[in-house]
């Protein structure tokens, strides 16, 4: 189960970088968008916590700024428009293989 909540704890890792970079208008701040980038932090930062009971320190935060890595990368993507090159998919590619390296190589 610790896994099931370091793999939400990733994708609530998706919601700040997003409400962050919409919280920030020209015309000033948007507070619910900075309200939504606090909340996920606040869930994300939870959840990470009660994978750590039984997922290594190490292996838990590497997966999960991993999983979060990704994922905005992809909704930079979806959302923003943000350059799909060939070298930027290989090298989150390889983030995808260390994630999952990772968890190969779990005891749990």
């Amino acid at each position: 189960m610790a896994w099931v909540y370091l793999i939400i704890a990733g994708v609530f890792e998706w919601g700040w970088p997003v409400g962050l970079k919409l919280g920030l208008a020209e015309h000033g701040l948007r507070w619910g968008w900075i309200g939504f980038a606090v909340a996920c932090m606040a869930a994300s930062g939870a959840l990470l916590l009660i994978a750590q009971k039984t997922i290594p320190m190490g292996t838990a935060y590497a997966v999960w700024t991993g999983i979060g890595a990704v994922g905005t990368f992809v909704l930079g993507l979806l959302l923003f428009s943000e350059p799909a090159t060939l070298a930027r998919f290989f090298f989150v590619g390889l983030i995808v293989i260390g994630i999952l390296g990772l968890k190969l190589a779990s005891a749990h």
